[in-house]
């Protein structure tokens, strides 16, 4: 008879790579070991930042042997930046009642709107059975820490409609992805757009390379610490603009180029001679994901040539299918970018809070659903 055994850990290092990644695969850049262990070794998860590791194994047992066979991301949260689906006005509607609504669970991949897998168990294992541990201690270790609930953000449809089967509220959202649909290049996916939409784009790119500036990709093990450290000056403007400070530290970008260099590059734009913008990508076989970026000077259009122009070339010349360029943005629909649904799940303790987040979330729903029909109408390609 197999049976399994849940442990919780405070450092994903006690997990390790091997069978971290045993589980998960690399295929993802941002659930494999080497990213999620870049974010806790560099100080950017920690519990002073609101973000403790309390990551999930599973063992089974098996005729006297055991095996790890399911791998979860957890974070004890104190607070709920960094995590792109948005729980505010939950938490002052606790505070306002005299609860507390933190400190709370979360599985996510922390500062990173991404959709992917957030539970991985090993094939042949009883999946079911898993799931149900995993919410049950979960559970039972929000109630003995006094914390108010368990948030799953971003996984994909199946898993999200696994886990609103066993109770947890389903919530959705929405994001802009690009697809390309067997582009030779970027003037053949300009031929798929109306006029209009067509030219504007074409006039942005001009005004850019009117201004003297060029790019130059680099990929990334051959990222050098001097450009790097003018990234992160990058990076850090894009916050200190709305007076705040990014979440992420120096030394975690040069770990991404040192521990994973095959899923990472960095597109900078460069005038007269010297950078004075960067956006640092992610890849894999498939998908392309744009996620960090920073100017030293404001240039107009530069934000969308760096950002998302010189993705698409990208995806094009390098066969990814999909462009995932990260959360909010509806200034990319006239760039091609379609809207899609995402999703969420959530298991709130109080019973009376639960059934009016649920009423909340039905509504909401509905919203949402008007928004992605209303953000498609607006979508610059040519009808046939």
């Amino acid at each position: 008879m197999q049976t399994f055994d849940l442990s919780f850990t405070d450092s994903i290092a006690t997990i390790g790579a091997d069978t971290w990644n045993g589980l998960t695969g690399t295929e993802n850049p941002f659930t494999r070991y080497e990213f999620l262990w870049g974010l806790e070794s560099t100080g950017c998860t920690t519990q002073g930042t609101g973000w403790q590791p309390y990551h999930v194994l599973v063992h089974s047992n098996r005729n006297g042997e055991t095996e790890p066979v399911a791998v979860m991301p957890l974070y004890l949260k104190t607070n709920s930046y960094g995590e792109y689906v948005f729980d505010w006005s939950w938490a002052n509607a606790y505070q306002t009642h005299g609860h507390r609504y933190y400190p709370k669970f979360v599985t996510a991949i922390p500062f990173t709107p991404s959709v992917g897998s957030r539970y991985f168990i090993k094939p042949g294992t009883d999946t079911v059975a898993v799931i149900a541990l995993i919410q049950e201690r979960i559970e039972a270790e929000a109630r003995r820490l006094q914390g108010s609930s368990w948030h799953v953000l971003f996984p994909p449809l199946e898993q999200h409609e696994s886990l609103s089967s066993i109770g947890l509220l389903p919530r959705r959202g929405c994001q802009f992805h690009w697809y390309n649909r067997d582009y030779r290049d970027f003037e053949h996916f300009l031929s798929g757009l109306n006029s209009r939409k067509r030219k504007n784009i074409r006039k942005e790119r001009q005004q850019v390379a009117e201004a003297g500036i060029t790019f130059e990709r680099v990929e990334g093990a051959a990222i050098e610490p001097a450009r790097w450290h003018r990234f992160y000056e990058f990076y850090q403007s894009t916050y200190m603009m709305r007076g705040m400070q990014g979440y992420l530290h120096a030394d975690f970008f040069e770990f991404l180029s040192a521990n994973m260099p095959e899923q990472v590059f960095m597109n900078v734009a460069q005038r007269d001679g010297r950078d004075i913008a960067a956006a640092l990508f992610f890849k894999n076989s498939t998908t392309l994901y744009g996620r960090y970026w920073g100017s030293q000077q404001d240039y107009r259009f530069l934000h969308f040539e760096t950002c998302y122009y010189q993705g698409q070339e990208y995806s094009i010349e390098h066969g990814l299918w999909q462009f995932d360029s990260g959360a909010q943005g509806e200034h990319k629909i006239q760039r091609g970018f379609e809207p899609i649904p995402t999703y969420s799940n959530h298991w709130i303790k109080d019973p009376g809070f639960s059934a009016a987040i649920a009423r909340f979330l039905e509504e909401e729903a509905t919203h949402i659903e008007q928004y992605k029909e209303s953000a498609a109408s607006y979508l610059p390609f040519r009808q046939n």
